[in-house]
């Protein structure tokens, strides 16, 4: 079964980007934002990327 993806109303921090990228990976929640944090030391926009994916997502319709 594949999961749409799409930011959780429950479970997120700030937006919600991390939690819906795992949920759609099958990855934990923790794990996704550990590796956003570890990427943002790394030149590269990262940040930026997260901004559009959070613009871009949609929320859950629950």
């Amino acid at each position: 079964m594949t999961r749409s993806l799409s930011r959780p109303r429950r479970g997120r921090v700030i937006a919600g980007v991390c939690a819906g990228l795992a949920r759609r990976f099958g990855l934990s929640a923790g794990t996704v934002r550990l590796i956003f944090v570890l990427s943002c030391l790394l030149p590269g926009p990262q940040v930026l990327v997260y901004l559009v994916l959070w613009v871009v997502m949609p929320q859950d319709a629950e």
